[in-house]
């Protein structure tokens, strides 16, 4: 791995929550990062289904240089390539596809495949994802992320769906080494009537839990040289 990338794996790990972006229209994209920003979540996956993704990746980046913004649901050699050159940081897919994982890391890129049993989670480690997506998280609940770590603790596991202010600390207590907010934070109804105010008020709860979380436990973030 090299310095950039890194880096990049470091601080995903150190700020421990992902946004995920996934938005039926790209005009408001650019609003909702900057949402998140003034609530303190500056890691943001802007997924591949939103129309215009790449466009949208490319203008979150310009207009704040300060957030880490990956892209989520790439699911091809060529969305690697496509993501790479609009400039995302790092990537998520929703499955583990061994060839597609391998394609990303000999470019470099920090990339999290989705995985859903114990034995996926572990070939996906294996094959060398750095972070291990559960999806969707909902489904299994916080108990399923420390089933998984009890027998392999060395696993970095970034469970995604369901997670809200609610259940944050529920996923951290389990295990969780980053975890990935989707629908909750990223409030759609709320973005729909333009009240971006919203998103900035649950990013700010779902960091104060997390830092109250590292505060209460002496906990350190998974990152290693």
């Amino acid at each position: 791995m090299d310095n950039q990338a890194g880096a990049i794996l470091k601080r995903i790990l150190h700020e421990r929550i992902v946004a995920v972006v996934r938005l039926d229209a790209p005009n408001a994209c650019v609003e909702v990062a900057e949402a998140l920003r003034t609530g303190g979540v500056t890691i943001i996956e802007i997924a591949m289904t939103t129309p215009d993704a790449l466009d949208v990746i490319h203008s979150v980046r310009e207009r704040f240089p300060d957030l880490l913004v990956g892209a989520g649901s790439v699911l091809t050699k060529e969305d690697v390539d496509a993501c790479a050159e609009a400039g995302a940081e790092f990537q998520v897919a929703p499955v583990f596809d061994p060839s597609i994982l391998a394609y990303a890391l000999d470019r470099g890129i920090v990339f999290s495949p989705g995985t859903f049993t114990p034995s996926e989670a572990y070939s996906a480690w294996s094959h060398g994802a750095q972070i291990v997506k559960v999806f969707p998280a909902a489904r299994l609940g916080a108990k399923f992320i420390s089933d998984l770590k009890a027998p392999m603790p060395f696993l970095r596991l970034m469970p995604t769906g369901g997670v809200s202010s609610d259940t944050i600390v529920d996923f951290l207590q389990a295990g969780a080494d980053v975890v990935g907010a989707g629908s909750w934070l990223v409030d759609k109804k709320a973005i729909r009537r333009g009240d971006f105010g919203v998103i900035t008020g649950k990013a700010r709860g779902l960091v104060s839990a997390v830092q109250d979380y590292a505060q209460r436990t002496g906990a350190e973030d998974g990152a290693t040289e």
